[in-house]
C-alpha cells in the first residue's frame, strides 16, 4: 500500500511539476515576444543630454578601478540656465514697420520664466578647458560647472561645432585634474569601455560597456537641425549604460583614456534602452584644437557628393566590391576635380585608413583642415589608384578663417559693446552692438536701456559695434528705426530720428 502511495505521489508530482515547467516556459516565452516586437520597431535616437584609447588589456576579473579612478575626477557636472524667451506680444507693430522687418515680426514680447539643465563635460586642461556637447548649452544664458570636489564655478563658452555636437568652455582654475586624449582608432569592437558622467543629477557616476560599432551613423544632427548640411557622424556605439545628463561625459577605456564624448542614446522612451553613441576622441581632439586656436573649427572639405554601396547598387552600376564610398558627383574646380578624380570612383582609403562607408570617409577628412594634402585611394573600374587631394572650405578656397575679435565703439554719447559667444549663442543671433551707457546719450529719448543688441538699423544687418556709426551716419530720412533684443530674450524696436 504504501509503495502504491509512495508510486502515486511521485506521479502527481511530476504532472505538477511538467505544468509548473509548461507554465513558466510560456510565462517567459510570453514576454520574450514581447520585447522583441518592442524592439522590431526602429529605435528613436535622442540625445542624452548629460565617455581615454589605445588597446588596453582587461586585469584579471575585469577590475575597472583604475579607469573609475582616472576619470572620475576630470569629469564635471554642467548645469545651465536659459531665459526662456519671449512667449507673448504686448503689442501691435505699426504697420510701416513691416518694410523693414516683416510680417512674422510683432510689437514687444513678453518674456517666460527661467529653466535649468543639466548635463557633462570632460575637463582637458588644468587650467580650465573643458569639452562638453554643444546642445548641452546649446542658447544657455548661464553656465557653471560642478567639480567633482563639489567647487561650482561659472564658465564661459570658448566655441561650438554644431556639425559634430562638441562645444569647449572656460573657468577660471588651475591646476584642475583632466584626462588625456586616447587614440579612437585604436579601439576596438568588443572592447570594455566606461561611461563617466551625470545622469539624473546622479553626480559621478560609471557605468560599464563594450564597444558595439564604430562609425555608425544616426542622422540625429541633421534631424534636430536641417540646416546642418555639413554634419559629422561617426559615432563609437556602446552598450554602457548612459542617460539624460550624461551628454558631454567621457567615455573611456581600460587605461582611463578618453576616447570619446557620450553624446546620444538610442530609446523610444528617452531612456537607456541598450545603445549609446559618442564622438570619436580623435575628431573631438581636432575640432578643439580648433576652437582654441581660431574660434571656429575649420572644415574641410574633398569636393564630391557621396553615397553608401550596397549589393543593389553595386549590381547596378557593376560595381566589382562593397567596401568603399561612391562618389556620385564630383564639384567642378573642387579638390577632388583637380586631382584627378571622378565621379563613379570608389573612395576606400584616406591617408591609409580605410574607409567603408559615408561616416568613416567624413570623419576622416574632418580631421584635416582646408590647405591640407591628403592621399585618397579609390578603385576606377577595376584598378586601384591614388591621389593627392588638396582640401578645400567651404567657399572652394584654402585659407583657414580665424574669428575677428570686434572692438567697441562710441557714438551720439554711447558706448556699444561686441556681443560675446555666449550670448549669441543663446539669443540665436550671429552678430549685433550692445549699448551701453545710454542715460547721457542722443539715445535716452528714445526709451531705449542699456544692454539691448542692436542687430539691425532698417534693413541693414548690425555685425560689430562700428556699423552702428556707419549705417546712422549714413542712411537717408527722417527716422530710422533700431531693430534688436535683450539680454532676456525681449525683442524690441526703437525710432530715433536724426538731428
Amino acid at each position: 500500500m504504501k509503495t502504491r502511495q509512495y508510486i502515486a505521489g511521485l506521479t502527481l508530482s511530476a504532472i505538477l511539476g511538467g505544468g509548473v515547467a509548461i507554465g513558466g516556459y510560456q510565462f517567459l516565452d510570453s514576454n520574450a515576444i514581447s520585447h522583441l516586437q518592442d524592439q522590431v520597431n526602429l529605435p528613436q535616437v535622442r540625445y542624452t543630454s548629460d565617455m581615454r584609447s589605445g588597446s588596453a588589456i582587461a586585469p584579471e576579473g575585469l577590475n575597472f578601478l583604475k579607469a573609475s579612478e582616472v576619470a572620475t575626477p576630470a569629469v564635471v557636472h554642467v548645469m545651465t540656465e536659459y531665459s526662456g524667451g519671449a512667449t507673448a506680444r504686448g503689442g501691435e507693430m505699426d504697420p510701416r514697420l513691416r518694410d523693414f522687418f516683416g510680417e512674422g515680426y510683432g510689437g514687444r514680447e513678453m518674456p517666460r520664466g527661467p529653466q535649468i539643465g543639466s548635463g557633462s563635460g570632460v575637463i582637458i586642461a588644468t587650467n580650465g578647458y573643458i569639452i562638453t556637447n554643444n546642445h548641452v548649452i546649446d542658447k544657455a544664458s548661464k553656465i557653471e560647472v560642478v567639480l567633482n570636489d563639489k567647487r561650482r564655478l561659472s564658465a564661459t563658452l570658448v566655441g561650438t561645432d554644431p556639425t559634430t555636437d562638441i562645444a569647449l568652455l572656460k573657468v577660471e582654475a588651475d591646476g584642475l585634474p583632466t584626462v588625456r586624449y586616447g587614440n579612437s582608432d585604436e579601439i576596438q569592437v568588443g572592447e570594455w569601455v566606461l561611461a563617466v558622467g551625470n545622469p539624473m543629477n546622479l553626480t559621478s557616476t560609471v557605468t560599464a560597456g563594450i564597444v558595439s560599432a564604430k562609425g555608425r551613423s544616426i542622422d540625429i544632427l541633421r534631424s534636430k537641425d536641417p540646416s546642418q548640411r555639413y554634419s559629422v557622424e561617426s559615432f563609437i556605439q556602446t552598450d554602457a549604460a548612459v542617460n539624460p545628463g550624461n551628454s558631454g561625459g567621457a567615455l573611456v577605456n581600460l587605461n582611463g583614456d578618453l576616447i570619446g564624448i557620450n553624446t546620444a542614446i538610442a530609446s523610444q522612451t528617452g531612456s537607456f534602452a541598450g545603445y549609446s553613441f559618442a564622438v570619436p576622441s580623435a575628431l573631438v581632439s581636432k575640432v578643439v584644437d580648433d576652437l582654441m586656436k581660431y574660434g571656429e573649427v575649420q572644415r574641410a572639405l574633398l569636393g564630391a557628393e557621396i553615397r553608401e554601396i550596397d549589393a543593389a547598387f553595386a549590381k547596378e552600376q557593376g560595381l566589382k566590391t562593397l567596401n568603399g564610398v561612391f562618389l556620385s558627383r564630383v564639384a567642378e574646380n573642387g579638390g577632388a576635380a583637380e586631382a584627378g578624380l571622378k565621379s563613379g570612383d570608389v573612395v576606400t582609403a584616406v591617408n591609409g585608413v580605410a574607409v567603408s562607408k559615408s561616416s568613416e570617409l567624413l570623419e576622416q577628412v574632418a580631421r584635416y583642415r582646408p590647405g591640407d594634402e591628403v592621399k585618397v585611394a579609390f578603385l576606377r573600374g577595376g584598378d586601384k589608384k591614388t591621389a593627392k587631394v588638396t582640401l578645400r572650405n567651404m567657399n572652394n578656397g584654402t585659407e583657414l578663417v580665424k574669428r575677428s575679435v570686434a572692438k567697441a565703439a562710441s557714438f551720439a554719447g554711447a558706448t556699444f559693446e561686441p556681443v560675446s559667444k555666449q550670448e549669441m549663442n543663446k539669443l540665436r543671433i550671429d552678430g549685433g552692438a550692445k549699448i551701453m551707457g545710454v542715460r547721457d546719450s542722443k539715445f535716452s529719448e528714445t526709451g531705449i536701456k542699456d544692454g539691448f543688441i542692436i542687430t539691425r538699423i532698417d534693413k541693414n544687418k548690425v555685425s560689430t559695434p562700428a556699423d552702428v556709426e556707419k549705417y546712422l551716419r549714413n542712411i537717408d530720412g527722417e527716422v530710422v528705426y533700431l531693430e534688436g533684443i535683450y539680454p532676456d530674450g525681449l525683442r524690441a524696436y526703437y525710432p530715433i530720428g536724426r538731428n
